[in-house]
């Protein structure tokens, strides 16, 4: 690929190709140039405010989907916006409703709200064809939107995409738990990532998750995907990326695995092979089209 703006090579990454063999491609190193760029608000007709940053440029521009009870702050996000920047593509970061400067009560959200988050930042605010980069959750809502508007989406990313995660975890409980989180209507889902050692979800954020599982048959998307995961994840296995690749019906689907890497995939090796991949997508797209 040509490396437009990136630096020289560094290590080397196991690419496997959901209909060929593994290969081994470079991994690049990011330019660093900070954007200064200031909070806008999506006012939606009896919906949230939501809060976003935008980055005007060409196309196809980038969207990055933030995990849950994540923002649009989040270290990947910040890093793509740079990387946008030197590329002089279009950036759009945002929070999903009851999220970071978004209105809204999270408690009140469910899969089926923050999916209408994303579609309203892709009509309202987004121009032209998109690369929808999800990271955790954002991976499962990226797939949702990508049925949902397929003509709109140029590509996806997936950085340890959660689909169907919290029904499949749930699902996964003793009876006896489930029986009290329906009386409770309160779930306790360990995490390390929450301060408290876990997030409380209420019982009905699960069964309206339900309505949107993907995992069970085959997914309709036809875009080029491609799934970055951390074979040390111990939030969400990276056996679900493979699920995904299984599952859509596109061709043009890529795993990428880190051997070491968590589930977060904020370090700053992790973030040099999500740029990778990314920019890798936009000169396929841009010679393409």
């Amino acid at each position: 690929m040509a490396s437009r703006a990136l630096g020289g090579h560094g290590a080397w990454v196991l690419r496997l190709c959901k209909h060929g063999a593994a290969i081994l491609q470079p991994r690049v190193t990011p330019p660093v140039c900070r954007l200064k760029s200031s909070i806008q608000y999506l006012a939606r007709k009896d919906l949230p405010k939501l809060a976003y940053q935008k980055l005007k440029g060409k196309s196809p521009g980038v969207i990055f989907l933030p995990g849950f009870a994540s923002d649009m702050n989040a270290q990947k996000a910040v890093a793509l916006e740079d990387f946008c920047k030197s590329l002089g593509h279009s950036f759009i970061r945002f929070d999903y409703t009851g999220c970071g400067n978004s209105e809204g009560n999270m408690k009140e959200c469910t899969i089926g709200k923050w999916k209408k988050d994303v579609l309203s930042i892709l009509d309202d605010v987004s121009e032209g064809p998109q690369i929808l980069v999800g990271s955790s959750m954002g991976g499962w809502l990226m797939l949702l939107v990508a049925l949902a508007r397929p003509e709109k989406i140029a590509a996806l990313v997936g950085v340890a995409p959660a689909a169907d995660h919290f029904v499949t975890v749930f699902n996964e409980l003793p009876l006896e738990e489930k029986k009290s989180a329906e009386e409770k209507d309160e779930w306790k889902l360990a995490s390390k990532y929450s301060e408290e050692g876990f997030y409380t979800i209420p019982y009905s954020f699960i069964k309206e998750a339900e309505n949107h599982c993907l995992l069970n048959s085959p997914i309709p998307i036809t875009s080029p995907i491609r799934l970055i995961h951390g074979m040390k994840d111990e939030e969400v296995p990276w056996h679900v990326s493979m699920q995904i690749a299984d599952r859509v019906l596109s061709t043009d689907v890529d795993v990428i695995l880190r051997k070491h890497g968590l589930h977060r995939m904020s370090e700053k090796d992790d973030i040099k092979l999500l740029v990778y991949t990314i920019d890798d997508l936009i000169d396929k797209l841009t010679t393409l089209g």
